[in-house]
């Protein structure tokens, strides 16, 4: 998987360079000053904040690194430059429950954008699979932990959703 892209919006590319900026300009730096705090308590074996600031450095420079590569990776999809009426990755997709009646959004994303509360899908997600190359108007069974259903696609949308500074 290393050397594989990873298909993205633009949000979801600033929502990453946000999150690596906030670990680099705040947080090391706050785990630089605990660190050397914990060190001047004096006996580092049995200096649990020491321990836990380590630790938490582990976690930061981690996460940088693993945020660095998706960056690094990541094959930006300009979502306001496609059209149509079909299905792709980028899309915000209107469906209607056939049985139910009951209407549902998606915007299908990228995994590491995904977030159904927010009723952002990932492309490899059940509901994605289903959708993608499919067209308005057309009806598709999709499988779900709650058994099949059956949904009309009511309209498809090109639009970027913008990413909460505060989930960001």
């Amino acid at each position: 998987m290393a050397g594989d892209s990873i298909p993205m919006t633009q949000s979801g590319a600033d929502a990453i360079k946000r999150e690596l900026k906030h670990l680099k300009s705040v947080e090391r730096p706050k785990n630089v000053a605990d660190i050397s705090t914990a060190r001047d308590h004096g006996d580092l074996r049995e200096n649990a904040e020491y321990h836990a600031a380590k630790e938490k450095q582990s976690h930061i420079a981690g996460r940088i690194e693993m945020l660095e590569d998706r960056l690094a990776r990541a094959e930006i999809i300009d979502v306001k430059k496609l059209s149509g009426d079909r299905v792709v990755f980028g899309a915000t997709v209107k469906l209607e429950d056939s049985d139910s009646g009951q209407k549902a959004q998606y915007i299908i994303v990228g995994e590491t954008e995904a977030d159904l509360k927010k009723g952002r899908i990932s492309v490899t997600s059940p509901i994605a699979r289903g959708l993608v190359g499919r067209e308005v108007g057309d009806s598709v069974t999709i499988r779900t932990p709650g058994g099949e259903r059956e949904y009309e696609i009511l309209e498809v949308l090109f639009v970027e959703y913008q990413v909460d500074e505060e989930s960001a």
